[in-house]
Formats: structure tokens, sequence, C-alpha cells
């Protein structure tokens, strides 16, 4: 049990493990004489960090860091944070229970029912479906100047009625380190790391952009450009430094030969040679597969441009006027609403 004072956290069966943390599904019920009393108990997922590493100072820094990232980003397509628990040597994290899969499952789904001559992995609208809603959710990232340094399909989660949540903001890196440079083996997953992610350099947003360009790039054909069976980590991050991904035209016979232009430029190795913002990359895709502008599409660019304004907090630079309650809630219904329901992770058409 967790008491957070507000509200009391109570936690159930292990969802998942990784390198920092074991995440639990639980449950999250309010203090009735607490600023939040009157709203009902609902699931939610607790991530506690393994108490072997609550002594390491650089494992708290990101782990609270998680935190102060989720607590500013209030979007649609991301995780929804209640708050954080610390006594002692534990420490949590109650995030929203998102009920469905990850995209890393619907990919595989989608490849193990390919058939000869027909499409490898995802048709073109459900891959659009899905990777307008991760660019709309790093578009408000980016705003807040916050680069999530691990998109890959295993950290976007697609809820039942096919609305796509980004979540594990492990390793995020907040407005106060982003011109920060690292030595070391950099943090992050080599299959989908920038280059310079990977050499350690300063970062910005196209750097999660180049890492949401392998997403599209595993959507439509099944694989990442740069893995491949027998490469080790440190060879598949070498490859992102030194190889060049294959023409998807070779990969997906019916691809249109402009999404090999733009996932070169998406993909290029020099920063300066990419898309410029999550916007532009979503635009430059849409234009490519000849996919008309939607609501849900000009949503998610209101919210993005609204974004700092959305939020109240130490993360959020001084002189923002704060959006109006109504207004920030409305503008987050209208991409809640443009998705949900629009398609099943398992089945169902793109409406």
């Amino acid at each position: 049990m967790f008491d957070l004072s507000w509200g009391r956290a109570v936690a159930g069966e292990v969802i998942g493990d990784g390198g920092m943390g074991t995440v639990y599904s639980g449950w999250l019920y309010y203090n009735p004489q607490g600023a939040l009393a009157g709203r009902a108990a609902h699931p939610v997922a607790i991530k506690v960090l393994h108490p072997t590493l609550a002594t390491k100072p650089h494992v708290l820094k990101l782990f609270r860091g998680e935190a102060e990232a989720l607590g500013a980003l209030s979007h649609p397509g991301i995780v929804h944070f209640f708050g954080m628990y610390e006594a002692g040597p534990v420490l949590a994290i109650l995030l929203e229970l998102v009920d469905g899969q990850s995209l890393d499952r619907v990919v595989e789904r989608h490849v193990a029912r390919a058939v000869p001559g027909g499409l490898p992995a995802l048709p073109f609208a459900r891959a659009w479906h899905y990777f307008q809603q991760l660019l709309g959710a790093l578009a408000a990232t980016h705003a807040l100047g916050i680069i999530h340094r691990d998109v890959k399909p295993a950290n976007l989660l697609i809820r039942r009625d096919g609305l796509a949540k980004l979540t594990d903001y492990g390793i995020a890196r907040l407005p106060s380190d982003a011109a920060r440079s690292s030595g070391g083996m950099q943090p992050g997953t080599g299959a989908y790391m920038s280059p310079e992610q990977v050499l350690g350099k300063p970062l910005d947003g196209r750097s999660d952009l180049y890492s949401a360009a392998i997403v599209l790039f595993e959507m439509l054909t099944g694989r990442t450009p740069f893995d491949a069976p027998g490469k080790s980590e440190l060879m598949i991050r070498a490859s992102q430094l030194d190889d060049f991904p294959p023409p998807l035209s070779d990969l997906v016979p019916s691809a249109p030969q402009v999404l090999d232009r733009l996932l070169s430029r998406a993909l290029a190795k020099d920063p300066a040679h990419r898309f410029a913002s999550a916007i532009e990359l979503g635009d430059a895709f849409r234009r490519a597969i000849a996919i008309p502008d939607t609501a849900g599409w000009q949503a998610q660019q209101a919210i993005a441009a609204h974004a700092p304004a959305m939020v109240a907090g130490p993360i959020v630079r001084g002189g923002t006027r704060p959006l109006p309650v109504h207004e920030a809630d409305r503008m987050r219904q209208a991409v809640a609403q443009a998705y949900a329901g629009a398609v099943t992770p398992s089945a169902g058409p793109v409406t």
C-alpha cells in the first residue's frame, strides 16, 4: 500500500519488470477528507524503483525526472501521471493503466499474418493512425523542452479503442539537461537511437524524430533498418553511425517512391538534414501516402502549439500565460475523440 495523503494506492500483480523497476497493476482510492475527495477509485499502474537502485544518485535523478516530465505533460497521447510516492528507500510513480497492448505486439501480429506478395506488416492507413498519435505526443513533449530518448514500439501502448499512449519517460532529458553532452555508454535502445544519442552529444527533438522514423519503418516493413540476427547492441549502435537504411520500396514494393526520399531525410545522420518538427514529419508522410488532412491531425497540431500554456510547474519557463481550464480540456477531448473508437489493435478498419 502507498499512502499519498490525498489517496492510497494498493498494488496487485506484476505486469512488467525492467532495469529500473517493477510495474504492478493496482487501484487508487481517494481520501474522502482529502483535496481530491469525491473521485471514484480506479485502476492504476504502479512503477516501483528497485530498492537496490534507490541509493544511486543518477538513478534517483532519472526516476524523479520521469515523474517531473509526466507531471508536466497533460496530453491524451501520453500516459497520465497521478503522483509520486517516496518513503525511505521506496519510490513509486502512479500512472494511468492502459487497457491494451504495445505497438510492437501489434506489428508482430501483422507480420505473422502476412502472406506472400502482400504487405509485410501494417497497411499504410493503419500505420498513419498510430504514427500521427506518436508524433502528436512528441510534438507536445518537445514544446516543453523535454526529449524522450527511448521512442520505440514497446513504449507506445495501444488502447483497445485505438487511442495510442506514449509511455516510459524513464530516461527523458529535461530542459535543464537538454544541452548537456555526456560520455560513456548512453542509455537507450540501439535499434532506435539517433547517431547523436549513440555518441552522447547534445540532443534536441530531432533525435526523437529519428527514432520515430525507425518506428514508422518497422510498422511498414516488420523490421528495423539497422538490426539483424546475430548483431550485438554495440554493432547495432555502430550501424546507426555508419550504415544507411535499405530503401523502403525494396521491402514494400507497393510503397510510393516518395517514401524512400522521406525516410532518407528522416534518418539522416546529421540532425540538420532531418525534418525540423514532429508536425513537419507527419505532414510529409500524410502527403506521401495521399491521406487528406483530418480533424484529428489538426487537433494534434493545436494541442502541441498550446502545450506550454496547458501545464503549471517548475518545468515551464516563466512568462507563459496559462490556458483557461475549459479551453485546455476542450483541446484534449478533441484529440482523444478523434482516435478513440477508430480502430482496435486486433481488427477493424481505420475510419
